[in-house]
């Protein structure tokens, strides 16, 4: 599993506005330009990440972008979904009839593929962007309570 350059520049223009000052409204190129995202491509990410409610876009002269919730209640799993939509490894671990065998017999790797994704999706899930922000700047990454 590798992040796309949308979930990775999202994560980080995400980053960016947790560590800002939050009663500040923050320009898109400012992010671009900190973050070294091309503005554009920034944009259309953005747009999925208003869309989800995860910032909120702001128009005008002083427009820009901010988080539309708290950094602590903001997880990775939530700007994740809002970006490529839910978190699945291969198409049939969310419906068996994609499968590119047969859908109708049982399939091991189908069902590894799906504890590897509740695993990976409550890993997701308990990290958030506040978690992020602290571990940027104290270089500490969070503790998680071990997988079942």
């Amino acid at each position: 599993m590798q992040f796309t350059k949308a979930e990775a520049y999202g994560i980080w223009g995400l980053l960016y506005l947790a560590e800002a000052d939050r009663s500040r409204v923050v320009p898109l190129s400012e992010i671009s330009e900190s973050k070294n995202i091309p503005e554009k491509f920034l944009a259309k990410i953005f747009q999925a990440l208003s869309r989800s409610g995860v910032i909120r876009s702001h128009r005008g002269v002083r427009g820009g972008f901010s988080l539309g919730r708290n950094p602590g209640d903001i997880t990775l799993k939530d700007v994740l979904e809002a970006i490529q939509g839910p978190c699945h490894l291969m198409p049939c671990t969310e419906d068996k009839r994609a499968c590119i065998m047969d859908p109708n017999e049982f399939c091991a790797i189908r069902e590894a593929l799906i504890m590897a994704e509740d695993r990976i999706c409550s890993v997701f899930g308990q990290i958030s962007l506040a978690d992020l922000a602290r571990w940027q700047s104290t270089q500490v990454p969070p503790v998680l309570p071990p997988a079942v």
